[in-house]
């Protein structure tokens, strides 16, 4: 269906692709990887049409429709979320749009004296949207938004007044309705619920066109994709298999290469040594001269390329008291909404607590009671003994001084350190060489959550309360984190709606449902066996 061939491209002085080639057929679903900067949406953008290469060819068979995700959702006001999505599918949202005016019309006082008028042309249009299948098109449509954790209110609401993470999945929902032959999802797992993000991927296995995906949840990728296409150095590398199938290849290559490296440079050292020790004989100058005609027709092996993963190493923290947090008879409301009505709820020291419930269930709202930004209406919340807390929440990006530079904001904060040690940490997190001189207000989502977990670890507290910490993360950094925090010896109070972050670090799951608060002993993979779901809004 999509072919990349021999494709060349250059952005600016940065070379992206040479002679890079791959395949994309019916029914494959692929995951694009590669890191930071190596290509990803340009590649996105050349099959989609917007951008094209400089040497080579994207072939896309004839009469093949394409839909394509990406981040840049642009300006949605206006118009329901539930029209925007049905838009997706062609003419027939305009023509809903209408049906719905004059519904509006017909039950207006107003327009009595035009009755006959409006119900005439409702008998027209609403031919017509029946003509487009518009019934059955409005009924997937809210089946999508409603998987993507939309209520009824929000899906009839203008789509202006959602948040940046909502239009995304009004964006996404669009893509989805199309039904194309080929689609290409940038990041569709970002800004979703553990809800969402397991309804997406159902839908998506089911899909039976070509997929295109990029995701940082590892999980995700690694359930979907059949297939796995690399960018690195320029070219395009294809793996069949999931995504552990892919990394298991990827480091048995880098081990055979590195094997073949080895054993090349063993055999040059040799002889060089030879012709170094025999080169001032006359007795030996024919052998000396064919070793080094030999030499010079000898194709040299590339040392294989190391994907750069720093590690970060907790400093030891200071040991709290046994009890870390507690939280006695607690009442908390907004407005008319009660999110809490008497919980209790203790963390003790060593105890790694993951918060499950449904959007609205109030798991924020808890981390908020507990970092003591948001006090309770009524009962107690007590800090133990000796606690020290780092608290990682959304908003803390925002609080970011945007004329300071990366480097100036670690110095901001550790005014002790040495500059080596800071070094370090920012490169821990992803900021090496002139990276550590960007200044905080262009530093895109994931570099701020990189540079605000940074500043929360390096005085490690022995407390952290962690509202969606792998949110902007890629996977390099995500791996990282996971690593370091299962050496951490503090205690844990975190949401998160990344599978493996969670299996990973909880030794407790707390889950909030409308029915009460539930309490299991073992982390996240033994909630799920004991549950038999992996989310609370997926009860059966």
């Amino acid at each position: 269906m999509i072919r990349l061939e021999n494709i060349g491209k250059q952005n600016g002085h940065q070379i992206l692709f040479i002679e890079a080639s791959a395949t994309l057929l019916k029914g494959e679903r692929v995951g694009l990887v590669g890191p930071n900067g190596a290509g990803k949406t340009t590649l996105f953008r050349m099959i989609a049409g917007q951008e094209h290469p400089d040497e080579g060819l994207v072939a896309v068979d004839r009469g093949v429709t394409i839909g394509y995700f990406h981040q840049d959702v642009g300006e949605m006001s206006g118009r329901s979320a539930v029209s925007e999505v049905m838009d997706g599918a062609g003419p027939v949202s305009a023509v809903a749009s209408e049906l719905k005016q004059l519904e509006d019309a017909m039950i207006d006082p107003d327009r009595a004296d035009d009755m006959e008028e409006i119900i005439e042309r409702y008998g027209e249009v609403q031919a017509r949207f029946e003509e487009l299948d518009g019934y059955a098109l409005e009924g997937r449509a809210r089946e999508i938004l409603a998987g993507l954790s939309f209520t009824q209110e929000m899906m009839d609401s203008d789509v202006g007044a959602l948040s940046g993470g909502w239009k995304m999945r009004v964006a996404l929902a669009r893509i989805l309705i199309m039904r194309p032959d080929a689609m290409l999802l940038d990041e569709p797992s970002n800004h979703l619920d553990l809800e969402s993000l397991i309804w997406l991927e159902e839908f998506l296995k089911a899909y039976e066109g070509v997929l295109l995906m990029t995701s940082h949840d590892r999980e995700f990728m690694n359930r979907i994709v059949t297939k796995v296409v690399e960018i690195d150095g320029g070219a395009l590398t294809t793996y069949s298999g999931n995504y552990v199938f892919y990394e298991q290849q990827r480091a048995q290559s880098e081990k055979q290469a590195q094997a073949q490296f080895e054993r090349q440079q063993a055999m040059l050292a040799k002889e060089i040594k030879f012709i170094e020790r025999f080169k001032a004989r006359a007795s030996h100058a024919a052998q000396v001269q064919s070793r080094v005609k030999k030499l010079e027709k000898i194709d040299r092996v590339e040392p294989p390329k190391r994907r750069q993963t720093v590690l970060f190493e907790f400093p030891p923290a200071p040991r709290s008291g046994d009890d870390v947090i507690t939280l006695k008879n607690v009442h908390k409301s907004y407005g008319a909404r009660r999110i809490y009505e008497g919980l209790n709820f203790q963390v003790r020291r060593n105890e790694r607590w993951c918060v499950m419930g449904v959007n609205g269930a109030g798991k924020s709202t808890l981390l908020k009671l507990v970092a003591g930004s948001s006090l309770p209406d009524d009962g107690a919340v007590a800090q133990g003994g000796s606690v020290k807390m780092g608290y990682f929440a959304q908003h803390a990006m925002e609080l970011l001084d945007g004329e300071r530079s990366v480097f100036q904001s670690l110095e901001d904060s550790f005014p002790q350190a040495g500059q080596g040690s800071l070094r370090t940490l920012a490169g821990c997190f992803g900021f090496s060489g002139d990276d550590v001189e960007k200044k905080c207000r262009v530093l895109s989502g994931g570099e701020k959550a990189r540079l605000v977990m940074a500043k929360m670890l390096y005085d490690p507290p022995n407390f952290l309360v962690l509202d969606e910490p792998t949110n902007h993360l890629d996977l390099a950094t995500k791996e990282m984190l996971i690593t370091a925090l299962s050496n951490y010896e503090g205690a844990m109070l975190f949401v998160s709606h990344d599978r493996r972050f969670l299996a990973a670090l909880s030794n407790r799951v707390l889950e909030l449902t409308p029915d009460g608060v539930h309490v299991y002993g073992g982390g996240y993979t033994e909630y799920v066996a004991r549950t038999g779901h992996e989310a609370p809004g997926l009860r059966s």
